[in-house]
């Protein structure tokens, strides 16, 4: 047994938090292995569910579907899980070793899929500007105020505020009657974390891994726990970084695959781009696989545009897989710097693809409004919550205040004598309204 097989043993890790006990892979039901535990326990978790009133990118649509996160993460799940099982086809024949030791097929495309299903769960309503918004607050807003009382690490946490890390904590973290969040696999925790290191220090690289940051300071401990138990290779320094878990590359691939193909599907059925783009665009994808006779018989704009979609994401998904196969050492050593779609073959296309989106979709009208609206109802959240919750620690309560404490569930009433678990607390709570929630709350508060 080689090095490598060693190490896939561990990143396969079924460990979860609590266990007494070794999780042998010949051991689990065949039924129901913990993979697709992690699997069900996210889908039932209440911050998954509010995922079906949050923007993907396109405000929702009264007359027109369009994605909302939820229906893109299970999208992005499917995609994952198609791309983990033909990555794990050929893993396993790879290593033999992990045949042995019980692994198959559908272990690979489980995690994988898995971890897509929750790579969006952090996010905060009103779409890619939620995180702006909350970091705002803090760096330019009503939070300000806060920023000598908190450490740099803290207060970088806040003013860049990261899906990804709040992803994380709600994952995993530990509250009355719940001890270890979802109490996900540690292999499935291992594909989620994109960005495996703390928020400072603040270095800029070419790595893809150093682009953002995967947890905030109060989830140290157990993410550090997860990286030695995956065996994940530390980075040189002080700070606790780590290179990707070599699935998280593949959980990044079927998100990027998913975003570029389907947002650009949307824009031409709501008729923000022109459907000749999509012929043009997706043709060299495409044009190992389409069959020009069934395109050419299909009636209407959203079929045409559908069968591309289906076939570039067939397509993609291959090149994907031969991507990480061919640099799959290096990408056990942490040497492969960059995303897998950055190194297929379609990469050109792709970026046309996402160029068209951001000027036709991504910068419309509807969606500079819709995110225009959103800082203003994020800003108005975070002031109150912040300030009653405070206001109670310190034991100075207006009526109001108390008035809007009962607007908090229970379970975000922090009494902690830490400033920026208070915090962090309160943005959590926001981060996990959907955009209905989030609005009626403003108008409730706001009076308008």
């Amino acid at each position: 047994m080689n090095t490598n097989d060693i190490r896939w043993k561990h990143l396969l890790s079924l460990k979860k938090h609590g266990d007494t006990h070794t999780r042998n892979r010949t051991d689990e039901n065949p039924t129901r292995i913990g993979f697709e535990v992690d699997y069900d326990r996210i889908i039932f978790s209440n911050a998954f569910r509010s995922l079906q009133d949050k923007t993907q990118v396109i405000p929702h649509s009264k007359t027109d579907f369009v994605h909302t996160r939820l229906t893109h993460s299970l999208e992005v799940s499917v995609v994952g899980r198609s791309i983990g099982r033909a990555t794990g086809t050929q893993l396993l024949e790879k290593y033999p070793s992990l045949v042995d030791a019980g692994y198959t097929i559908n272990d690979f495309g489980a995690i994988v899929a898995a971890a897509c299903l929750c790579h969006d769960i952090g996010n905060p309503p009103f779409g890619h500007s939620g995180e702006k918004a909350i970091g705002d607050f803090f760096k330019f807003g009503a939070g300000e105020k806060y920023k000598l009382d908190l450490t740099p690490a803290q207060w970088q946490d806040l003013i860049t505020f990261e899906g990804n890390a709040n992803g994380f904590h709600i994952l995993t973290n530990s509250r009355t009657g719940s001890e270890g969040g979802l109490r996900i696999s540690y292999a499935t925790l291992g594909a989620f974390m994109k960005y495996p290191k703390e928020s400072l220090p603040h270095r800029p690289s070419l790595h893809i891994s150093d682009k953002k940051y995967g947890f905030f300071q109060n989830s140290k401990e157990h993410f550090q726990e997860i990286a030695e138990e995956l065996q994940l290779i530390r980075k040189e320094g002080d700070e606790i970084a780590y290179h990707r878990h070599p699935l998280a590359f593949l959980v990044e691939a079927a998100d990027d695959i998913c975003y570029t193909i389907i947002d650009f599907e949307d824009g031409i059925n709501l008729g923000w781009i022109a459907e000749e783009h999509a012929l043009e665009y997706l043709l060299k994808i495409v044009k190992d696989y389409i069959n020009p006779s069934k395109y050419s018989e299909l009636q209407t704009t959203q079929e045409r545009v559908s069968y591309l979609r289906a076939l570039a994401i067939g397509s993609l998904i291959n090149d994907v897989v031969r991507v990480f196969m061919e640099n799959e050492e290096a990408i056990l050593t942490g040497e492969f710097a960059h995303s897998l779609t950055d190194k297929c073959s379609f990469v050109a296309q792709m970026k046309d693809i996402i160029n068209i989106s951001k000027s036709n979709v991504y910068e419309s009208k509807e969606v500079v409004e819709k995110e225009i609206v959103g800082y203003k109802v994020l800003h108005t959240l975070l002031k109150k919550f912040i300030t009653a919750v405070n206001h109670r620690f310190e034991g100075t309560t207006t009526h109001y205040d108390d008035l809007i404490l009962r607007l908090l569930p229970k379970q975000y009433h922090s009494d902690s004598e830490c400033l920026y678990t208070r915090l962090l607390t309160v943005c959590s709570f926001i981060s996990l309204l959907t955009d209905g929630k989030a609005m009626e709350l403003f108008h409730l508060i706001d009076g308008k």
